[in-house]
Parts: structure tokens; sequence; C-alpha cells
């Protein structure tokens, strides 16, 4: 349970979320005093019904009764247009914080690096933005004109109460502090089972979203485990419910007690009248006054009432507020410098130079994740971010000492083709993640064309900046939106060339509904050869300066795989290109290969020089071509393998 200190901490938050809506909140407050004092004027008008027009001493006067009656009448239609003007208001403003805060939480979750996304499952994030801040509607949307209400329309009960007699009042309201008090000790078992029930209503949300995948959903069927996923739902899901229903009956047996009191109340006032006029208090207490003070005595039970029943939606609600303000509270790690520049892409020439760089994932302990979100990501636990293929899972317990890259130097010179070999987790894909900022260097610089990428705008370092990585993300729309990601203002004709240049048009305009086709969840419809070239084409459309191929052709068989190496030709075409390589036959032609093992840079050269000094590079050859078996595009289009022809061109276009 948060601490007695949290509601005084959040407090200045929340209110600082209706402040751009000042205008409309006091316009609220306005018609709330009119609404609230219009209120008073019926009940208090009854007693002169009563005593002057109904029961006066010649008689019933029909006149005054009629006047009385249409002021009451009149006050009642006026009441109620206000309180439509006052509703719509209240909706407005409510909706606009919610509005405010959905975008807040996830322009904030954009800016947040790499690290927090391997380390915190999408069903979390979404039901952050989604449930919590749901969760909280009601309170924002309600809260502010009901505690200002029904606080006008107490004191204002209270005021014409007095007037018609301080006896019954101090009756009628002496047990409030009791009430209150009692509230406040249910409100904060409440707030500690509303966290319980967030935090399960993320668990489902995040199981769901895992399993209901495409990916999730073919895993299961692969593996036969669909009744396991089906009861750890059901598991998560009764948790949820009975969460719920603990929620909902916590505090019920002190609303069922406030009720039956507030419903027993005015019998008490009765027989305290009684007294008082047997006791020769019949001039201060006429009837008139009696149903007048019982009217106004129901007036003030419910915004008492209401207040109390806020008061605890309040304290549960302060739960969903910290998990909302604890994303909110994460810092953003990869931000501009002050001082930081743009770089046009026709500015750059595409040099690339890492100067003893250091990482160590440990030095993002820093960054505490709010409470009860899952345990610490592997990010936050010294292991290094997991690349495109896994390769960089995974590490060592001891996370201070273990460096993800220790002491890397090296330059590019622009227009290289620069490949990064090495074993598994030797610190390949960190490099890749590197240069575009998407984590940031322990020590040691990293500099394009001599400017450190620390001082370069992000949003310029993307701009010059093409990643294709092994798996290939598409969203769930045509072709046509999936390719202008890269370059929105892109014009038909630039589309389709870049298409065309990734050897994907002609397939494209096979479809019934071509460059407008869906592609499904993650692309899905599609193969992996179709997907990676579509990504090589939108790629393509961004026109960087410098690419990155992060396995971009591990996952594809070798038809595919030719096809996709065909397309990436003309995007490496004057660039600069870092490839990060598992298949050493994809990089063979680099101008300078990078073996990577431990974090350390251990050898660089071009392939026959490597091969010939017999170390890393050329026993991970041997290994990985069992003495030289090696796959080789031919010129006369014909693949070969050791010598034997495996299929011609015409086969591996069939194969595509």
């Amino acid at each position: 349970m948060a601490n007695d200190a949290q509601p005084s901490r959040l407090t200045p938050r929340i209110v600082a979320a209706f402040r751009p809506y000042s205008g409309r909140v006091t316009a609220v407050g306005l018609l709330i005093l009119v609404t609230a004092g219009l209120g008073v004027v019926n009940p208090v008008l009854i007693q002169v019904v009563f005593d002057s027009a109904l029961f006066p001493e010649g008689g019933p006067n029909l006149n005054l009764l009629w006047l009385l009656g249409g002021i009451m009448a009149a006050i009642t239609v006026v009441t109620g247009g206000l309180g439509i003007v006052q509703t719509f208001l209240t909706n407005q403003v409510g909706q606009r914080v919610m509005r405010d805060l959905r975008d807040t939480l996830y322009r904030h979750l954009q800016s947040l690096s790499l690290g927090f996304f391997t380390g915190t499952r999408t069903g979390e994030i979404q039901s952050r933005v989604a449930n919590d801040v749901g969760g909280v509607q009601r309170v924002v949307t309600n809260t502010v004109s009901d505690v200002l209400s029904n606080t006008v329309i107490l004191i204002s009960t209270l005021i014409a109460m007095l007037v018609l007699s301080w006896e019954l009042t101090i009756v009628a309201v002496g047990t409030a502090p009791f009430f209150f008090l009692l509230s406040k000790l249910v409100g904060a078992k409440r707030r500690a089972v509303a966290a319980e029930t967030q935090q399960s209503t993320a668990e489902v949300t995040a199981i769901t979203q895992e399993t209901l995948s495409i990916s999730g959903i073919m895993l299961a069927k692969l593996f036969g485990r669909q009744s396991r996923e089906i009861e750890r739902f059901h598991q998560e899901n009764q948790k949820l419910s009975d969460l719920v229903i603990r929620q909902q009956m916590t505090g019920q047996s002190f609303f069922t007690l406030m009720q039956i009191f507030f419903s027993l109340s005015p019998v008490v006032i009765y027989l305290l009248a009684g007294y008082l006029l047997t006791g020769g208090g019949a001039n201060a207490l006429s009837p008139g006054t009696i149903v007048a003070f019982t009217t106004l005595q129901s007036r003030l039970y419910f915004p008492i009432g209401r207040l109390l029943e806020v008061s605890v939606e309040l304290q549960a609600s302060m739960a969903l507020f910290e998990r909302i303000f604890g994303y909110l509270d994460i810092p953003a790690e990869i931000v501009d410098a002050p001082d930081a520049i743009e770089l046009a892409p026709e500015q750059v020439a595409g040099a690339i130079k890492f100067d003893s760089v250091r990482v160590n994932y440990a030095a993002h302990r820093e960054v505490s994740l709010p409470q009860g979100n899952p345990p610490e990501p592997a990010w936050a636990n010294g292991s290094p971010a997991t690349g495109s293929n896994g390769a960089e899972s995974g590490g060592p317990t001891d996370a201070e000492t273990r460096w993800a890259l220790d002491d890397v130097s090296f330059d590019i010179r622009p227009g290289q083709l620069a490949a990064f070999v090495g074993p598994s987790g030797a610190g390949k894909t960190t490099i890749s993640y590197l240069i575009p900022r998407l984590y940031d260097a322990t020590e040691g610089s990293i500099s394009i064309d001599g400017v450190d990428v620390r001082r370069i705008k992000l949003t310029s370092l993307a701009g010059l900046i093409g990643y294709v990585t092994q798996e290939s993300y598409l969203f769930h729309a045509t072709i046509r939106d999936n390719l202008l990601y890269g370059n929105p203002r892109a014009s038909r004709e630039e589309l389709e060339a870049a298409a065309t240049a990734a050897y994907i048009h002609d397939r494209i305009i096979q479809f019934p509904d071509g460059y407008d086709t869906v592609v499904g969840e993650r692309g899905y419809r599609l193969s992996g050869g179709e997907r990676q070239r579509l990504s090589i084409a939108r790629v393509i459309l961004h026109q960087p300066r410098l690419l990155i191929l992060d396995e971009a052709t591990s996952a594809l068989d070798t038809a595919s795989e030719r096809y996709v190496q065909s397309a990436l030709e003309p995007l490496m075409r004057g660039r600069t290109t870092v490839a990060i390589a598992h298949r050493l036959s994809t990089i063979i032609a680099a101008d300078v290969i990078y073996v990577i093992d431990q974090g350390h840079l251990v050898e660089q050269g071009a392939h026959t020089e490597l091969l010939a000094r017999g170390g890393l590079y050329a026993r991970l050859y041997e290994e990985q071509f069992e003495g030289g078996q090696v796959e080789c595009y031919c010129e006369d289009g014909v693949v070969m393998t050791d010598g034997n022809i495996v299929y011609s061109d015409s086969e591996a276009g069939a194969l595509a």
C-alpha cells in the first residue's frame, strides 16, 4: 500500500491537469453556486407554503399558493436547465483532461529508450495507457464538480437548517464526523485493492496480447499448448474477477450503515420535535418548520453521503494515478543535448567512428520502474539488449564487471561496406544500436563525420540512418501505407520506383488490390522474403546516408535471400553500410570486416586477409562452411554449392 504522503504528493499534479481549462472550471463553479443556492429556496418555501398558504389562521390562501407554486416550478425548471449546461461543461473538461493524460503518457513512452521496451511487456504498457487512464475517468470527470457542488449544498443547507432550528441541526449533524473517519479507513482499503485490481487487469491484457497475436497463437498451436494458455488465462481472469468483487464489496457495510442512518434520521427529528413541542416550544416549531427541516435534512444527508463516497473513490483512484505518474516519472535517457545540431543528409559524407567505446547495461539500473510492474527487465540487470535475432540476449551474473563492449575503436570511411561478425552475444547488435542512439555508450564516443551523435538532434539522426532488421515489422495496413512510413511525402512514381529497386513491384501488382493490399498483422499475409523486400523499399524511400543491416537475410531461404541481396545492392550503392552478419557468405565482399568477441574488437581486415591470419574469423568460417562448402551467386544467374548447380535463376524466381 502506498504511504499516507502519496495523496498530498499527487494532488498538485492532478490539479495541474485541470489548469489549461481553468476558465471552464470557473464557469462550472459559478453554475454550481447558482444551482446550489436555488436548490435551498424550494425547501425554505415549503415552510411558507404550509404556514402562510395552506394552514393560516383564516384558511388557505389560494392566490399565495399559486404564486409560491409558480416560483417553485420556475426554480425547478431553471435549475434543471443550468444542470444540463453544468453537466456538458463538466464532461467536456473531464474528457479533455483524460485526452491530455493519454497524450502525455503516449508521448513520454515514445521518448523512452529501447531498453525500457525490451524489458516491459507490451500488454503492461497497453494497460497503463488504456485501463489505468480509463479507470480514473469517473474521478476526473465528476470529482471536481461533485466536491464543489456537494460542499456548496452542504453549507447552504446547513445555514438554512440553523435558521429553522439550531437544536434539531445539532442532532442532525452530530454523527457526521464519525462517518468521515470511517470513510477514510474504508478508502484506504479500497485503494490497496484497486492497485491489485489494476495490476491483475494489466496481467490479463498482457496475456491476451501475447497469446492472441499471430506469433503467440501459432506457437501455441504448433506446440499443442492451447489448453495450458486457456488455463493460464482462466486463472488470471478468475483472480481479476475476485479482486473486482472484493473492491466492490469493500466498504459496502459502511455505505449500508450510512444509508440506514440517513433513512432513520427523520424519525429521530420527529421524536425530538415532539419533545420540544411538549416542553412548550410550539411557537418555535410550527408544522411548516418541521416539514421544511426534514426536507432540508434529506438534502443535507445526500451531499454528506456523496462526499463520503467521493472520498472513498478518490483514495481508490490514487492507486491508478500512481501507476500513470509512475510511468511519466521514468526519465528519458536518450534526449537531445542543449547544443544539439541539425545535419541535413546532403551534408553528410557517411564516416563513422567509434572511439574507445564501452557499454555496460548495468548503468541503466538507475531507471526504476513504477510500483506494480513486472520484475526488472534484463537491461536493468546488466544484460545486453536482445537483438532482432536474440544474439545479444543473456549475459553473466556479475553485471558490474561485464562490458557489452569494451574499448572498441574503429573508423569506417564514407561509402564503405563494413561487416561485423562474431559469436552470439559478442556485442554486434549493441554496435548497431549505438549509431542511431537506441542506447548511449557508457564511455567513449560515436561520431558521424566527426560530430558526436549525442550532439545531433534525434530527428536529424533518424533522417540520416536507414535500419533493416532480420524481422521486418509491418503495420496492419496497406502496402502503400507501410511504404510511405519511410517518406510520407513520396509521390506515386517515387513509391513505385522504390518498390522496383527492391524487386517487389512486380509481386505487388500481382495482388488483386495492388498497393492497396492489406498485409495483415506484422505482415503475415506475405512471405518472409516479400516482407523483407517491402522493408527495403521503405528504407529506399527514406533516402538515408547511412545504412545498418542487422542480420537482414539470415532468416530467409536461399532463393529469398538472393532476391533480398539483389534489392540491397541499389540501397547500399553510394552509402556507408554497417552489416551485422551471421551468415558469412553475405559479407565476403565487404570492404572491411570487424570481428567482435566478448565485447572486444579482436580482428579487422578484408575476407582474404582474415582467412590468411587463421584467427577467430577463419575458425568461424571453417565451422560454418565445413571445409569450404559455401553458397555463391554466380554471374550467369546459377546458384552453386561446392561446385554443384542447385537451381537456376528461373527456378529461384519460382521459389520466391
